[in-house]
């Protein structure tokens, strides 16, 4: 309901996540996106998307529809081995140009070939995002790797954030004052 949703806000929650990239599993479906986006528009809320890249790029008209905010979860589950040539890419770099969408620099272990511990594919994906629109960004580390059995390292994954961004100053912004906006830390 309504109260709900203003009670949740309330609470601090800021966005919904549409888990969606295995449909045999998905708890929603693609259609329940805009409406549920729609509901949440005037809380501020976003919409955390978190499907393979062909998805994303197959639903590049639903994106531009929604009315809130949109993050991609695991840097749009880009394949490291297509990187920047993935059409995924394309589309995800048009709608932060928009000003209303921001990546999730988090390493997804099915979107790597070379994996750890550099996982050199995947940091040429987050430093393309990086040098684009680095005020777009946030970082996460998919800790607690609910469906890995052989858990990665989570100081080597965060360690890659000095290679998606080197200098300080971009890191700050992508660990502290990017999630404050995004999450409205300071309301």
């Amino acid at each position: 309901t309504d109260a709900e949703l203003k009670r949740l806000h309330a609470g601090g929650v800021r966005g919904i996540r549409f888990s969606l990239s295995d449909p045999a599993t998905a708890a929603v479906t693609p259609d329940m996106v805009e409406p549920l986006s729609t509901r949440v528009a005037d809380l501020g809320w976003h919409v955390q998307i978190n499907m393979t890249a062909d998805q994303i790029a197959a639903a590049e008209g639903l994106w531009n529809r929604l009315p809130s905010p949109i993050v991609f979860d695991h840097i749009a589950h880009i394949p490291g081995s297509v990187g920047v040539r993935h059409p995924a890419y394309t589309v995800v770099r048009r709608l932060i140009d928009k000003g209303r969408t921001w990546v999730k620099l988090s390493v997804t272990y099915d979107n790597t070939d070379e994996g750890p511990p550099g996982y050199a594919d995947v940091i040429r994906v987050g430093q393309a995002f990086v040098m684009a629109a680095p005020e777009r960004l946030v970082w996460g580390s998919n800790w607690p790797h609910p469906n890995e059995t052989q858990k990665p390292d989570d100081a080597l994954l965060f360690d890659l954030m000095a290679r998606w961004a080197p200098d300080q100053a971009t890191q700050r912004r992508i660990l502290v004052e990017n999630p404050a906006r995004l999450y409205d830390f300071a309301g």
